[in-house]
């Protein structure tokens, strides 16, 4: 029996994880993407996997089942570049911190609550620490443009091919089926498509009369030159995100809370707003000089309503899966998606994220 053909249009974090899945489970996949692969915002990722923030209780459990998704991965293919060093966390403090641990524990997170000399001992490279700060130890951070490309060469052993620099025009269907792709180099048929561009999908979808609201949701990620290494973990401080690379760079997004920013439109110069950010966070490294390397801008996948959305379209054969967070849920989201196309078995997790709610 011949392999159904699929296009994964976007080569991303989600479109390598779905096709290196798909590829694994026999089918005959090609991915479509008008750059390279990790070449957008795959590739321009603070990478933070966790599922302390999340956006209801049923999201939490998808963003829970992320985490242990990412395990078995690397169970089954070997390690990936990802730091388990989980994540340390002083947003709030007081009662605020309290209720917030509560809530976390009362979900069944694991979270530890330190006081003023554990935490020092958990971070002796830091100065200025609170008094107290919630510990989540099983988050981690992912070097996704390295992950993005380990998927792909995962996928490329299992079949499937990579055309990049090609950029996907129109999906093409007949009788409210899908047949293909055009491309500016021709048309590329197919049996089915997936669609993982992230905020690319809206204008392939619109002709085709399939709602996909999504949200303008600008972002900049600064990092440093190097400095000595002082952190193994995420620190969530009221002044950012902060994170260190394998390479002594200091990484750290320049919004405060940037998961749930909701900043539509960046006004300042980015490397005024990058220099405000190393401003605020000086304070934790006196003995050493944070100065500023790269800032980079980044259009983050955000629906209209801030949740996955993940199922087919309507029109027969289109299925789709765009996101924020890809970082978190790729791999999970590589099980479900796999799964339900190889088999027609809807997982239970994806109910709530089904594209027909913008119908």
């Amino acid at each position: 029996m011949t392999a159904q053909k699929t296009i994964v249009i976007g080569a991303g974090i989600i479109g390598c994880s779905i096709a290196c899945a798909l590829a694994a489970g026999g089918s005959d996949v090609v991915v479509l993407d008008a750059g390279r692969v990790a070449g957008d915002s795959s590739g321009r990722s603070f990478g933070w996997i966790n599922a302390s923030f999340h956006a209801n209780e049923h999201h939490y459990h998808l963003r829970c089942e992320g985490i242990a998704a990412w395990r078995r991965l690397e169970a089954e293919r070997g390690a990936l570049p990802i730091s388990w060093g989980g994540a340390v966390c002083w947003e709030e403090q007081g009662a605020a911190l309290a209720a917030q641990r509560d809530r976390l524990r009362g979900l069944g997170y694991e979270v530890s609550h330190l006081q003023a000399e554990a935490l020092q001992h958990r971070l002796p490279g830091i100065s200025g620490l609170p008094d107290e700060a919630l510990v989540f130890p099983q988050e981690g951070v992912a070097e996704t443009s390295a992950v993005t490309q380990a998927l792909a060469r995962d996928a490329a052993t299992f079949g499937a091919r990579f055309l990049t620099g090609v950029k996907a025009l129109e999906i093409c269907e007949v009788g409210g089926r899908v047949t293909g792709v055009r491309t500016q180099q021709g048309v590329i048929p197919a049996d089915r498509v997936t669609l993982a561009a992230g905020v690319g999908s809206h204008p392939l979808l619109s002709p085709l009369d399939v709602a996909l609201p999504m949200l303008p949701r600008p972002g900049l990620l600064l990092t440093t030159v190097p400095i000595p290494k002082v952190l193994d973990t995420v620190l969530v401080t009221p002044e950012g995100e902060i994170r260190q690379l394998a390479d002594g760079r200091i990484m750290m997004p320049t919004s405060v809370g940037h998961q749930a920013d909701t900043t539509e439109e960046i006004t300042q110069t980015p490397d005024k707003i990058a220099n405000s950010a190393l401003d605020r966070i000086r304070h934790y490294f006196p003995q050493h000089d944070l100065s500023l390397e790269e800032v980079t801008l980044a259009w983050r996948p955000v629906p209209g309503d801030g949740l996955p959305v993940v199922g087919p379209t309507g029109l027969e054969g289109l299925y789709v899966s765009v996101m924020h967070s890809g970082i978190t849920l790729a791999a999970v989201m590589a099980e479900m998606v796999s799964a339900e196309l190889q088999t027609g078995v809807i997982p239970d997790l994806l109910g709530p994220y089904r594209p027909s709610r913008f119908q």
